[in-house]
């Protein structure tokens, strides 16, 4: 654990997150959060690095193979010491194996996998031993997981994705309520940017295509109309 007031100024100057799904936008710009994270030593700023590139979306090329996703998460275990961030790399990549394992089966795939790079975590052999069960018989340790079973079979992907972020970002809640004003409190803060910024992006898509499949279904109908009227 790092000094508990090491980076008091830095997150003083931070505006605070709002709740998840009522931001409509990120409370600080990615610019002015990489520029107020210039303070962190050199040794802080590599270790953020290595909890960025493996875990978050945009960090994330696109097309990434999900076994070069765990391999990311892999190298950060292997290389960061802070036992904090190394729970919160862990707590989600098994969320990431949990949705590799759910999306495996709904694409068809009817036995469990046969390599390991597929997934990272303490459930990696509970999963297999139990592939065919709806929530991999996890209910207790994943509560979310048999609803994120149910939204992917009714192809709700917008419905999914609100279930994860909420999900990610409860846990990150969880530590942020340990540290204030510490280096693990700058990271959680980093993350929890992330997931608005996912949540905004994404729903702002989501909305958009709505809107476009409603204008989409007007102007069939009043083509309809048009024919009908001139039959």
């Amino acid at each position: 654990m790092s000094d508990p007031n090491e980076y008091t100024m830095l997150m003083a100057s931070l505006p605070h997150h709002s709740s998840l799904f009522a931001a409509k936008r990120t409370p600080i710009n990615r610019v002015k959060l990489e520029s107020r994270l210039r303070v962190l030593t050199p040794e802080h700023r590599e270790t953020l690095d290595l909890v960025v590139n493996a875990l978050l979306w945009f960090a994330l090329p696109l097309g990434l193979e999900e076994a070069k996703i765990i391999a990311r998460g892999r190298e950060a275990m292997a290389r960061i010491e802070n036992e904090t961030l190394r729970q919160v790399i862990l707590d989600r990549l098994e969320i990431r194996t949990c949705v590799a394992a759910l999306r495996r089966r709904h694409s068809g795939q009817t036995s469990s996998p046969t390599d390991r790079n597929w997934g990272y975590g303490r459930w990696l052999n509970h999963i297999v031993r139990n592939w065919s069960e709806p929530s991999y018989r996890l209910d207790g340790v994943f509560p979310w997981l048999r609803d994120a079973d149910r939204l992917m079979r009714d192809g709700d992907t917008l419905g999914l994705e609100r279930l994860l972020l909420e999900t990610v970002w409860k846990n990150l809640g969880r530590y942020a309520a340990e540290h204030e004003f510490d280096f693990e409190a700058v990271v959680i803060y980093v993350l929890r940017w992330s997931v608005i910024a996912r949540w905004t992006i994404y729903n702002g898509e989501a909305a958009s295509q709505r809107f476009a499949e409603l204008v989409d279904s007007a102007l069939d109908e009043h083509a309809q109309l048009l024919q009908g009227g001139t039959s």
